[in-house]
């Protein structure tokens, strides 16, 4: 554990820095909301590109990969439909946090699998992801449409990530190589995503008391923290995943919640703050926890 603590150490410092930054006010909250829109639309579209494109990983390969990260987040799912008759919460409430017991934070899930795994790592997520992004987002704009879901399929087909890694698997799929100065240009923008995406997902951190009740916020750090790991792990030896396979299904289970989960409460229900909460909690208590369970592959 200590070594997988010190593994991610750079990452976590970064995330550090971005909290530091946006508290003692270096710049101002315009340039914090357009790093992390130009992280969103272009910088990660050009990492999982680049990944998925120029990837040896092939569908057929990653068949029992997938298997497993679909399983780990439908249970998810199922363990946060439990939590609506024991925490007796609003439902506009339930509706927004139900998305931070599987959502994912993309930027520590792509951080940690590079450092972890490098270039092989974060072809293997990448893909994992371009199968989970749309899944979790059609689950949780589902639960906050409450019948006004007539617009999920559209808004799942503008989503950059699904766009990117669509366009990623198409490439892959015509067995040609990238252009060298296209691919070139890809690794410049890609370098720039994790670093840039960290100290973004760490300004974005807010802690604002009492919007969540104690047993809720432990419920759902526990299933995204705790439980979802534990899972994808169990699934991962059960499936007779390699070494890699099963650091990717569990780093992408064991990262805390996606901040996007924040802003699509906020468009769809304006219910955000107990979703901030979440994330915020959630991104610290990974400090302790995602060491843990990348040490506990081993």
């Amino acid at each position: 554990m200590t070594a997988a603590a010190l593994l991610l150490l750079p990452d976590f410092l970064l995330i550090a820095l971005g909290a530091a930054l946006v508290r003692v006010r270096v710049f101002e909250a315009a340039f914090w909301r357009g790093l992390e829109r130009f992280v969103y639309f272009l910088l990660f579209p050009a990492l999982l590109f680049r990944a998925l494109a120029a990837s040896t990983l092939g569908w057929g390969d990653a068949t029992r990969l997938i298997v497993v990260g679909i399983s780990f987040t439908v249970a998810g799912m199922v363990l946060a439909l439990a939590a609506r008759p024991l925490l007796r919460l609003p439902e506009p409430t339930f509706a927004a946090c139900f998305q931070c017991a599987f959502r994912f934070n993309t930027y520590i899930a792509l951080a940690a699998a590079s450092r972890a795994a490098g270039q092989q790592g974060v072809a293997a997520i990448s893909l994992l992801i371009g199968v989970l992004v749309p899944i979790v987002n059609i689950a949780a704009v589902a639960m906050l449409a409450r019948g006004r879901g007539h617009g999920v399929w559209l808004a799942i087909a503008r989503n950059p990530l699904v766009i990117a890694c669509a366009a990623g698997l198409a490439w892959h799929a015509t067995g040609m190589p990238l252009p060298p100065i296209a691919s070139t240009l890809l690794e410049l923008l890609a370098a720039a995503a994790l670093p840039l995406g960290l100290i973004a997902a760490g300004a974005g951190l807010v802690f604002a008391r009492g919007t969540l009740a104690m047993p809720a916020l432990a419920w759902w750090n526990g299933i995204k923290l705790v439980a979802l790991p534990a899972t994808a792990l169990a699934l991962a030896a059960l499936a007779g995943l390699s070494t890699l396979e099963r650091q990717v299904a569990v780093l992408l289970a064991a990262v805390p919640t996606a901040p996007s989960a924040y802003i699509l409460a906020m468009q769809m229900n304006g219910v955000g703050a107990p979703v901030a909460l979440l994330i915020s909690t959630g991104t610290l208590l990974a400090m302790i926890t995602l060491p843990f369970w990348l040490g506990a592959i081993g």
